[in-house]
């Protein structure tokens, strides 16, 4: 039902300056992966497996990655540092990965609309892959998510509560309960201020979006610095359909800062490397 998922790639990660500023934000390595990576193993466990990743200038090394390295591979062939691959190698036996080039930061509206060519008329996921999320006790989020489009066959976004003094960080929600974590949302702001958010239900990196959003982005007026936000898209999606925000059961990690970096790295140590499960 939904094969692809887009990985809109091509920002800066000004937050995460000067590490950054050569290499992709999306290769700053949680433990011994690239965030990016744990995004797409997030994909292939929910059944996506065509996966196209939007880039930009400076971002070869994404590319680089999901590739084979024969030099490396032939020279680690036979040694117990072979295991270390195993992950990558599943990725490339069992997905398939396209590139396009988003030439402007016009903001996530822009970028998803930049992946169209690769996306076409169908549904599929988005993933930001600064956003680590991970649950230990059942399914991915994606794969919640995927189960939850089988039933309601429209867009859902994920959600979580947030500290209502950093709404100003979000898109934030308001909706009407149809279900256990389920909302029917009504309104959608772009980082609103405090006193002006809707609600503390946030908005963040994963969605699964039906491919009319592609034509109401391109409607969508740029918002504030020049950008196209998905936000004002989903809210027009909304307003004409139905757009579900499912509170996700797992912990994310806002890998964008170096606070949310440093707590996914202790996790992900504790986790999955001691136990030997990070290959």
């Amino acid at each position: 039902m939904i094969k692809k998922c887009l990985f809109p790639a091509a920002g800066y990660g000004t937050r995460f300056l000067p590490a950054t500023k050569a290499m992709p934000k999306e290769m700053l390595p949680v433990v011994n992966k690239p965030l990016i990576q744990y995004g797409v193993e997030e994909a292939l466990d929910a059944g996506l497996t065509e996966i196209s990743i939007v880039t930009g200038r400076g971002k070869r090394a994404l590319e680089d990655h999901f590739d084979i390295s024969y030099e490396l591979e032939n020279q680690i062939k036979g040694t117990d540092k072979e295991k270390y691959l195993v992950g990558i190698r599943k990725l490339l036996d069992e997905c398939s990965f396209s590139y396009t080039r988003q030439t402007e930061m016009k903001g996530l509206g822009h970028a998803i609309l930049t992946g169209r060519p690769l996306i076409g008329d169908e549904p599929f996921a988005v993933v930001l892959a600064d956003d680590l999320c991970v649950n230990l006790e059942g399914d991915g989020v994606l794969t919640q998510m995927v189960k939850l489009y089988k039933q309601y066959r429209c867009t859902i976004v994920a959600i979580q509560e947030v500290d209502p003094q950093e709404t100003q960080k979000y898109g934030v929600i308001a909706g009407d309960l149809i279900g256990d974590d389920l909302y029917r949302v009504r309104n959608m702001v772009e980082k609103p201020k405090p006193e002006d958010a809707p609600s503390n239900l946030a908005i963040i990196g994963r969605y699964i979006l039906t491919p009319d959003i592609f034509k109401l982005i391109e409607e969508t007026e740029p918002g504030k610095g020049g950008e196209i936000q998905i936000t004002d898209a989903l809210m027009k999606q909304a307003q004409d359909g139905c757009v579900i925000a499912y509170k996700f059961k797992g912990t994310r990690f806002d890998c964008g800062g170096a606070e949310g970096y440093i707590e996914a790295t202790n996790f992900c140590f504790e986790h999955f490397y001691k136990t030997g499960k990070a290959y």
